[in-house]
């Protein structure tokens, strides 16, 4: 392995049912050295309890065995944009939650996505969102706090670069709060990081800030270019193609940060991809 790919960070989304162990052992096992995980039923509400002694011998294992970086991913009934009172408070004390549990993990971060408006407009569903980041997200914490970026579909809130910022700007979590740029919803949203990725990333910076993004989920496109459908695809097998894919994973705004796998896989699917990512590292 060449230095440069021994320093690329790379992983997937990998089951949490046999605990945090379990996930960096089956992390390594595809050649993964991050990974991505639910923090609880992503369909559901239920959270499964984190064992000290699971946490302490993942500890150990993942700093022998240079894993790092997890990402917890927030189930997808959070929405802190709802029209219903009952669906915005699960998103706060869940978030507030899960991000509690995550100081145990060393070097761990969360990501969510920014929400549904569900027809009260934009602007309503940016307030009750940096509402809910106020309440949960702690001034004594240190997990940061990753917005997705979205395909814009229905009344999903976090599909315009500026929609995040606005969030950003209307919380007041400070530099915990940064951006999980997911390729196939930026491209889906409209971003055309197939012809121009420069001109994205230029783009997001001007709006945002690169010093906002903290982690990339790789991921092509099931759908064309600003079909706002949110439909991922195995790598090399969508509308954006493995060039694309490689042109971000050596982009110098990008290289640096670990990327997670979010394609329709099973574990040597996975595995196949990482292998093929690395290959195509420079």
């Amino acid at each position: 392995m060449n230095p440069a790919s021994a320093q690329f960070k790379i992983g997937s989304h990998i089951s949490s049912s046999g605990g945090f162990l379990a996930m960096a052992k089956t992390a390594e096992s595809i050649g993964a050295n991050v990974f991505q995980f639910f923090t609880r039923n992503p369909r559901g509400g239920a959270a499964k309890a984190w064992l000290p002694a699971d946490i302490e011998a993942y500890i150990a294992f993942a700093a022998e065995r240079g894993i790092g970086t997890p990402l917890g991913h927030a189930p997808y009934t959070l929405n802190p944009a709802a029209e219903k009172e009952n669906v915005r408070e699960f998103a706060r004390e869940t978030l507030r939650d899960d991000l509690l549990r995550l100081e145990q993990i060393p070097g761990a971060m969360y990501n969510l996505h920014p929400g549904s408006h569900v027809g009260q407009g934009v602007d309503r569903g940016i307030e009750l969102i940096a509402e809910c980041l106020n309440f949960a997200v702690e001034p004594k914490g240190t997990v940061p706090v990753l917005l997705e970026t979205m395909a814009g579909k229905g009344s999903e809130i976090g599909g315009r670069f500026e929609e995040l910022r606005r969030i950003i700007d209307s919380a007041d979590a400070g530099e915990r709060l940064g951006v999980c740029f997911d390729t196939c919803h930026v491209y889906d949203a409209g971003y055309d990081i197939a012809r121009d990725l420069d001109g994205v990333l230029s783009e997001f910076d001007r709006v945002v800030g690169l010093a906002r993004l903290r982690a990339v989920h790789l991921n092509d496109s099931k759908y064309p270019f600003a079909s706002h459908h949110d439909r991922h695809e195995k790598l090399a097998e969508g509308t954006l193609g493995i060039d694309v894919i490689a042109a971000v994973i050596n982009h110098p705004a990008l290289r640096e940060l670990p990327f997670y796998l979010e394609t329709p896989n099973e574990l040597p699917g996975y595995a196949r991809e990482i292998e093929l990512l690395r290959s195509r590292r420079q």
